[in-house]
């Protein structure tokens, strides 16, 4: 039986039921939870150190009402990190290359920062639509340009993050095949594919990090714009 190398991209389904909510549910079991004592165990230490440096990094350029969403932020990059290392693992499914998931965190979260934008400071958001200086004649263009580009921006995301993980898990897979293919006939070869599918998947193991936190940076400096 042929199997698509996109298969692997689609739902899977038990007695009827997505597991894709197992997925997103997985995640939240394997947060360790701080202990009742003063003194916590190496991992919560790291972990804790980590998140008050990204915090720290990402709260930077907010004022005090940016700040509120520094909990939201957090939280989400965690998620997104753990969904992407956990889709590495054989035999497992990645919810984040799915472009609807991807679109459904993106969408709300920058019609927010574009709401609360409007609500506090209505000229100045509206004001990012027209640059200043700009000469009349090309005000109605630029203006249309510009509002394009908003919208455009939770399509991105979401695209950005799906067309990433879609790639390497594509290109890993592709590796793996020409490995197991080439093992009976060229040994040599295999091994010298297999040292480069190592090689990538360390790499993918990378950009499902980074992704997260672009994602996440996007998002806050979308609100930078807005607070």
């Amino acid at each position: 039986m042929m199997v698509s190398f996109f298969d692997q991209f689609a739902s899977p389904y038990l007695l009827g039921i997505p597991l894709i909510a197992v997925a997103l549910t997985l995640p939240w079991m394997l947060f360790p939870t701080p202990p009742s004592r003063w003194m916590n165990n190496r991992l919560i230490a790291i972990q804790t150190w980590l998140i008050n440096r990204f915090i720290n990094q990402l709260m930077m350029p907010l004022n005090v009402g940016g700040h509120k969403w520094a909990l939201l932020l957090t939280s989400l990059m965690l998620f997104l990190i753990t969904i992407n290392m956990l889709g590495l693992l054989p035999y497992t499914f990645t919810p984040t290359t799915q472009l609807s998931l991807n679109l459904g965190l993106a969408v709300p979260l920058w019609l927010a920062t574009v709401i609360i934008g409007m609500r506090n400071q209505p000229t100045v958001a509206l004001g990012h639509l027209l640059p200043e200086g700009t000469p009349i004649p090309l005000i109605p263009v630029l203006i249309v340009i510009e509002t394009i580009s908003l919208f455009i921006r939770p399509l991105a995301l979401g695209v950005r993050l799906t067309a990433n993980l879609t790639a390497g898990h594509l290109l890993i897979q592709l590796i793996a095949t020409a490995v197991f293919v080439l093992m009976p006939v060229m040994p040599t070869v295999a091994i010298l594919t297999a040292a480069v599918l190592f090689l990538l998947t360390l790499l993918e193991v990378a950009v499902a990090m980074i992704q997260a936190y672009v994602f996440v940076l996007l998002l806050s400096l979308y609100l930078q714009e807005n607070v």
